[in-house]
């Protein structure tokens, strides 16, 4: 990677995208990079695209990823990750979250899932990585905890301490949510 990472978190509402990246940011932060982050919400809250763009290094003059400057797509669902994997760099990392959220259009009628999602990505990626966040997530403890999951797996790619995680972890998320969270976040770490 170069002097900037640049990392795409992408996923559905309600997927807890925003938290995650929140993590990341304080993260990024605590090993003393410069961070930016851009957040768009969409129609988060009636299961919308909902995508978080985190950029750290030195020098970062704008919190936008450039289209095909992706070092790493984060995605939180299979739809989400194809609809944008035109952002990842020709040797970019993506992390994909095996799970199936019907968006709108689908669940009206009017459009179809691609049943071919991650044929499609595995198609045109060397470094995939399918994860089976909901499992994980369920096995720790709370099926919305699918996120820290997910972010246990990212933690590996960037090889940041585990401890500088769970600190932030525990300036971050609510003192009454924070062991389950800590132990979804192992579970996608290891």
């Amino acid at each position: 990677m170069s002097d900037i990472t640049n990392i795409l978190i992408v996923g559905v509402g309600g997927q807890g995208t925003i938290l995650a990246s929140k993590v990341l940011a304080g993260v990024v932060q605590k090993k003393g990079y410069e961070v930016k982050i851009a957040e768009i919400h969409g129609m988060s809250q009636r299961g919308g695209s909902v995508f978080t763009q985190v950029r750290y290094g030195k020098n970062i003059a704008s919190p936008t990823i450039p289209h095909g400057e992706a070092d790493i797509l984060l995605a939180f669902e299979k739809l989400e990750a194809l609809r944008w994997l035109s952002y990842l760099k020709q040797n970019g990392i993506i992390l994909v979250n095996d799970q199936r959220i019907d968006p709108m259009p689908v669940i009206m009628g009017a459009a179809e899932y691609p049943s071919d999602a991650m044929d499609v990505i595995k198609s045109k990626l060397q470094d995939v990585s399918v994860i089976d966040g909901v499992s994980e997530a369920t096995k720790a403890g709370n099926i919305k905890t699918v996120n820290m999951v997910l972010l246990g797996s990212l933690s590996k790619v960037l090889g940041f301490e585990e401890e500088v995680w769970i600190e932030v972890m525990k300036e971050t998320i609510p003192p009454k949510f924070l062991d389950v969270n800590i132990k979804a976040f192992q579970a996608g770490r290891n």
